[in-house]
């Protein structure tokens, strides 16, 4: 081989050209929220009112780091957000910030676990009876169906393959590895309770039958029903469509049924219209993914508690349910839950 063909670089020109790099990033790291309101709705898809108050939230977790972390609170919370909302790939997010991928992964993973510590302060039930008579109100403003507290469904969130041991049972009846995410909202869409712990194999019902808020409702905690669709078996709290009604009262139940029932599967286009991450799906390890959908279920609380508007010139990615009819023979309804039913349509329809 002739070696004088061949360019070797200097070992002082890498060096050079490495802190060049590490200048340029430095140099690229300002404050986000010294640009303009607009410049920074249109990097971010959230306002910088929003991205203010995360900040102030998050500040002294994100700053008190016992491992310590190159980024501002500042910088960190953008980066969340927009690797979040616009389900950007890191890289990419690492290039307009300043920083390395591996910062950007961190950072995410940090954003998220304290957020998902947090929850139970924005993600509960109606408590006291004073709320839960002012979440009825608003369900029942919706098409006049009474008793409403919350309305319940499931959606697949897709994990990139999971390569251990029972990887398998993250393969849902659709095809693909996802999580099977259990939420149920209120009127404005916000989300009141949130399972995230299920493999996308799972049922929908067994979700539910062995989550604690069954538990809360069996114990008589609320004084309202939850509405689901016929995936539910029919309880004295949790009502379900009627497959084949047989009166005009019945159908009058049904219609009503439906429409309120409805505000899940809107909550679910708005959730996944603010944070793409849902709807296209998760790059990293299946826990870390959990803690991110449960962080981004905070987000959107507290963005319908700020009134912040979705990002627009975006399309909607609200789609209608999809469910395949089930069986009723796989989903039995308890003798109380059809009685209870019965006895509602003939008072109320």
């Amino acid at each position: 081989m002739d070696y004088d063909m061949i360019d070797f670089v200097d070992l002082e020109d890498l060096d050079v050209l490495e802190t060049s790099r590490q200048f340029h990033r430095r140099r690229l790291r300002v404050n986000p929220f010294e640009m303009s309101d607009e410049d920074f709705r249109y990097k971010y898809r959230f306002t910088k009112r929003f991205g203010e108050k995360i900040v102030d939230l998050l500040r002294e977790d994100l700053t008190h780091d016992p491992r310590g972390c190159p980024l501002s609170p500042e910088l960190q919370v953008v980066c969340a957000l927009r690797n979040w909302a616009r389900h950007e790939i890191q890289d990419d997010t690492a290039d307009l910030h300043g920083v390395s991928q591996p910062v950007v992964s961190t950072t995410c993973k940090r954003v998220a676990e304290i957020l998902s510590r947090m929850s139970r302060r924005f993600i509960r039930m109606p408590a006291t009876v004073n709320e839960q008579a002012e979440t009825i109100r608003k369900f029942r403003n919706i098409a006049n169906f009474p008793t409403v507290i919350g309305a319940i469904d499931c959606t697949h969130i897709r994990v990139k393959k999971v390569n251990a041991d029972g990887g398998q049972l993250y393969i849902n009846r659709k095809g693909f590895s996802s999580i099977n995410v259990q939420v149920v909202c209120d009127a404005d869409l916000k989300i009141m309770d949130i399972v995230t712990r299920w493999r996308g194999s799972v049922h929908d019902s067994r979700i539910f039958r062995e989550c604690r808020l069954k538990q809360r409702f069996e114990a008589g905690a609320f004084s309202g029903i939850l509405l689901g669709d016929s995936g539910y078996p029919c309880t004295p709290y949790l009502f379900t469509p009627i497959l084949n009604p047989a009166s005009p009262q019945e159908e009058r139940y049904n219609r009503c049924h439906i429409r309120t029932r409805n505000t899940v599967e809107r909550c679910f286009g708005l959730w996944k219209q603010r944070f793409r991450c849902l709807l296209r799906g998760m790059f990293g390890d299946v826990e870390t993914a959990k803690k991110t959908i449960v962080a981004c279920a905070v987000l959107h609380n507290i963005a319908i508690d700020m009134r912040e508007d979705v990002f627009p010139g975006e399309d909607s990615f609200e789609q209608p349910s999809s469910r395949e009819p089930i069986a009723q023979s796989y989903i039995p309804n308890s003798v109380r839950g059809n009685i209870r039913r019965r006895q509602f349509i003939e008072m109320h329809f």
